[in-house]
């Protein structure tokens, strides 16, 4: 299982609910270098070759909840001693003298945060704000999970985020330094066992999250609380409560990691385990839910993500370590509703995302391979485009939902992707720029260092 999600990402103002960029310290990451691609292939990420000290240097993140990137630690020296930049792909070689540089100009908006313990899991929390929203200070909303080594000293995490800044211009005094500190609140509740997954959902009258956890129960808990005490101004900027749960279901016999909420009913869940089983709730008129207990377990091993579909009320997909993808329909019995199944990857199928503008499902593997899938073609078991661009597992994916060719991806390799399905090669273009060895769809790379 290779499903883990990202802390640290840049974030280009958009705010609607995603999956995770996964990796394995998510909430922890110190510090990162990246490369940004263009369309045409062009990196502006920059790879300096140091002509006096020689030795590599990483970035370090300065203790403390929130941070801004540093840009004197990432970029030593003056202009005397830097040669020309160069373009560089995560895992190609380095020689001797060559170092990894923050390029503050490829990004429009950059912060880390620590929440004291590494996540496997985060979900952001929809607000009133805007999809598009462009106008600086930013906020922003999430949810999370910790995975502390003893099981009893979990919590489940709803934050705010604000004052987040813009870089500064290229031609700013202060390249890349952010005047007004960024601010972070917490609401912490106690959960028992690690979080596998976390899901927000918006339903009549409550804001909720589901957990997976390690114990193998799942639960549904009601954050409201928690949202209003982040945007109380006269609130601590952490405090932890003892919440119980909404509902807790104990019928899965071991843990899991795959859980999706439904878009077009409210309350409507999915969760999958370890054992192949995926077990579908349905809300109650009493506030509660009823958890069919007839699994669909069409999947002969390890169920490792669901996506319901973003129009149709009783589709969903699903993926698994048996490497195959499925699409079931909840009008048929349990054992009769998978309607379609295709051997998606070589290797375990680690995570999918549906598009909510088009017919399209992207998958990720431990085969490092990205696959977009037409699903008016499924039947054929062709994908419509594969990119093996990531070294690693891919860790997650998710389409951007204000856009119907743009998606992300996370992999172990370190790095996170944006590519662009509408993009295509343009041979001028080529032949006037240095080309880069990368695809066309990738738009832009963003690589953290590792511990």
């Amino acid at each position: 299982m290779a499903d883990q999600d990202k802390m640290d990402v840049g974030d280009e103002g958009k705010n609607e609910e995603s999956n995770e960029m996964d990796d394995d310290n998510a909430a922890e990451t110190l510090g990162s270098s990246s490369t940004a691609v263009s369309s045409s292939g062009n990196a502006t990420g920059k790879s300096k070759k140091k002509k006096k000290k020689k030795k590599k240097k990483k970035s370090q993140k300065e203790n403390g909840e929130t941070s801004k990137e540093n840009n004197e630690e990432m970029n030593l020296g003056g202009e005397d001693e830097t040669s020309e930049p160069q373009v560089y792909l995560p895992g190609g070689p380095m020689e001797e003298g060559e170092e990894l540089t923050f390029d503050s100009s490829a990004y429009k908006i950059y912060h880390q945060v620590q929440c004291g313990a590494p996540c496997l899991s985060f979900d952001i929390i929809s607000d009133n704000l805007g999809d598009d929203r462009a106008e600086f200070p930013m906020t922003m909303y999430l949810a999370t999970g910790t995975q502390s080594a003893s099981g009893k000293q979990n919590f489940l995490i709803v934050m705010k985020m604000s004052e987040l800044q813009e870089m500064e211009e290229e031609h700013s005094d202060d390249e890349g330094v952010i005047d007004d500190e960024p601010e972070l609140t917490m609401e912490q509740i106690k959960h028992n066992g690690a979080v596998n997954r976390i899901r927000y959902a918006h339903i009549p009258g409550r804001q909720v999250v589901s957990t997976w956890s390690e114990t193998g129960k799942v639960h549904i808990w009601d954050i409201s609380q928690q949202f209003i005490q982040v945007n109380d101004e006269n609130s601590a900027t952490k405090t932890t409560s003892e919440n119980k749960p909404l509902y807790t279901f104990t019928g899965h016999q071991t843990e899991g990691f795959a859980m999706d909420w439904s878009r077009t009913v409210p309350g409507r869940l999915l969760t999958g385990d370890c054992n192949k089983n995926i077990h579908l709730w349905n809300p109650t008129e009493e506030g509660s839910w009823h958890v069919d207990q007839r699994p669909y377990s069409s999947h002969t091993q390890s169920v490792e993500d669901l996506q319901w579909s973003p129009n149709e009320d009783t589709v969903f997909a699903s993926c698994s370590v048996d490497q195959s993808v499925k699409v079931w329909d909840i009008r048929a019995a349990p054992s009769k509703a998978c309607m379609l199944t295709a051997h998606a990857h070589d290797a375990d199928v680690n995570v999918i995302s549906w598009s909510r503008k088009e017919p399209l499902l992207v998958s990720g593997g431990d085969d490092g391979v990205l696959k977009v899938w037409d699903l008016r073609q499924f039947k054929t078991g062709e994908a419509v485009a594969v990119f093996k661009h990531h070294t690693e597992a891919i860790t997650s994916v998710e389409w951007l939902p204000t856009d119907n060719s743009v998606f992300a991806a996370s992999g172990s390799d370190n790095q996170i992707t944006l590519w662009d399905l509408a993009v295509e090669k343009d041979d001028q273009q080529g032949q006037q720029e240095k080309p880069v060895d990368v695809p066309p769809q990738l738009l832009f790379i963003h690589m953290v260092s590792k511990w």
